[in-house]
């Protein structure tokens, strides 16, 4: 066993003392040491009752034979830290998660881990350091929320942020904007739509790192612990046959997952979280990857904010593995990959039904032909930027108009609510990527705002940070190279107009070349807006957005 290292000898004498200390017995140290990475904390809803399944996972592992040992994992709630310096410090903590976790599983020599995240750049986090430490490893989330319910429609936060734009726009009251306030997120779990969250604990499962309903059964349903116990028991299964996460997490994996993304209309998150994965286990994951498999995969969901039904209707249709078992029926997933399940993919959907085909299309039957994201590439984007093509209104996949410039998130959001922006805009926003920002925040806020204000159908935006999964409407984010190292971006002036067409994935700036390349030549980079601290470290390390903005040393 790994933990022999650290607790076998006379050599780690020192170190039985220390467990004897943590009222470890002697028959507990002689058995394998499992950590339970638990990002349970107070402030992130999607996470207040990770100690719950903590302590389920913790008897599973032990009814199996293990030694249960839980440590720590952060987490930011990006709603929370939307709309202020907060969001900053969101996609940064990826990394943080990732490093922090590697260093407590090595430093400990744990035999096994099982992960416990549930929000955004949690569950991408512990994927990376997983795929790091590779030992035995098993994931198991908090869950999603249960959908809000208003006026008999249900609602998620997406609703709320939009209602901020209603509200200023004159179309509800403010009476009204309480009653979104109190009733959009009634319980605790990852935010009820195909937002970050639950799209990356959903792919989790098509990675084949998490077992079935991982992604979708509720929070607050007692199968969730009972879920969180069968964790612990695959955990020690996998020990057993030593089955680890780089046996699982492949190149087809990977592309497996990134063909189910497709299909259930996940996050543009995913678009920077996939290929960060993939680094780890050194696959040069490319975005642009994603349009050949987006023209031959169905989108057969459209769940919030793309429509109306809610990751408890995904759940009761049949959740992910029903999804996957439609893709494996034409063809279109590596069957062969293996899961912690003990099967491969294939075997463990084999027998998954479709249990209502309004919530997961049939193939013959989609809400499109081709997938829920595109990247989209051109004079203005090089190397690429991405859409989540779904969430877009037909009208508005073909779209050109005069570009409106802001070097903030802030200024752009004045202008919106102020009135300033038109049918027919393109707002562009930059400065705000991976360096930039530094720490590429979220564009929920202008967003909503847009559509709130009724623009939605006619206004786009571009950017090269990034956008929440609840974002809708024709939002581009990840333009690559960014403003900050002198990414076309930078270039655009006011009134200069912008060309969109997502079905043929191209953005441009009608300049000519000459024009841009005198404009480059007269550009100097701004001073980066934040110099000390952590986030001035990352600004240093960080790559680009269609990169994965992953983390490297410069020779």
């Amino acid at each position: 066993m790994v933990s022999d290292n650290m607790k076998c000898g006379l050599q780690q004498a020192p170190a039985r003392s220390l467990l004897n200390a943590l009222g470890y017995t002697a028959e507990e140290i002689k058995k394998p040491m499992v950590g339970i990475v638990c990002s349970y904390n107070e402030i992130v809803p999607g996470h207040m009752n990770l100690d719950k399944i903590a302590e389920a996972v913790k008897l599973g592992v032990a009814e199996a034979g293990g030694t249960p040992v839980m440590f720590p994992a952060i987490a930011v709630c990006d709603g929370i830290a939307m709309g202020h310096v907060g969001m900053k410090y969101s996609l940064v903590t990826r990394d943080l998660i990732a490093d922090s976790t590697e260093c407590m599983a090595i430093a400990h020599q744990f035999d096994a881990l099982v992960m416990i995240p549930n929000c955004d750049k949690n569950v991408p986090g512990l994927l990376m350091a997983a795929a790091r430490v590779n030992v035995p490893t098993v994931f198991v989330s908090g869950g999603p929320m249960l959908a809000g319910h208003i006026h008999g429609r249900k609602r998620s936060l997406s609703s709320m942020f939009e209602a901020v734009g209603e509200r200023t726009a004159g179309k509800i009251t403010d009476e009204d904007v309480v009653e979104f306030e109190e009733k959009v997120c009634p319980t605790c779990g990852s935010c009820s739509g195909m937002y970050t969250a639950n799209s990356m604990n959903c792919l989790t499962e098509v990675l084949g790192m998490g077992l079935p309903g991982n992604g979708t059964i509720p929070a607050v349903y007692s199968e969730r612990l009972r879920l969180a116990k069968k964790a612990g028991y695959a955990v020690m299964d996998m020990l057993k046959k030593n089955i680890r996460p780089r046996d699982i997490i492949t190149k087809d994996a990977i592309l497996n997952a990134l063909t189910v993304d497709m299909a259930l209309g996940c996050s543009t998150n995913s678009m920077l979280h996939l290929p960060a994965i993939a680094h780890e286990i050194g696959f040069d994951f490319d975005i642009s990857f994603a349009n050949p498999i987006s023209e031959k995969t169905p989108n057969l969901c459209h769940l919030a904010p793309a429509g109306p039904t809610y990751m408890e209707d995904l759940n009761e249709a049949g959740g992910v593995y029903a999804v996957v078992k439609e893709l494996c029926d034409i063809g279109l997933i590596n069957e062969d990959c293996m899961t912690v399940t003990g099967k491969t993919i294939g075997e463990a959907v084999k027998n998954s039904v479709n249990r209502n085909p309004e919530v997961i299309r049939p193939v013959d039957n989609p809400y499109s032909k081709t997938g829920g994201l595109a990247v989209l590439k051109g004079n203005l984007a090089p190397d690429g930027s991405v859409v989540k093509r779904s969430a877009v209104v037909p009208e508005m996949l073909k779209h050109e108009g005069p570009a409106r410039v802001f070097d903030s998130e802030e200024d752009a959001i004045a202008a919106i609510l102020g009135g300033k922006i038109v049918d027919g805009d393109v707002v562009v926003i930059r400065y705000e990527g991976p360096k930039g920002g530094p720490g590429m925040r979220e564009m929920l806020n202008p967003t909503s705002a847009i559509a709130g204000m009724g623009l939605g159908s006619s206004v786009a935006l571009i950017t090269d940070g990034r956008f929440s999964g609840a974002s809708r409407g024709a939002s581009i984010g990840h333009v690559s190279p960014e403003a900050a190292v002198g990414g076309p971006i930078a270039f655009v002036e006011e009134g200069d107009i912008i060309e969109i067409d997502i079905n043929n994935y191209s953005i441009n700036l009608r300049v000519s070349d000459e024009e841009l390349a005198k404009r480059k030549a007269n550009w100097t980079p701004k001073e980066p807006k934040v110099t000390t601290g952590y986030l001035a470290r990352y600004a240093k390390m960080v790559t680009s957005g269609n990169r994965g903005a992953v983390l490297e040393i410069k020779d």
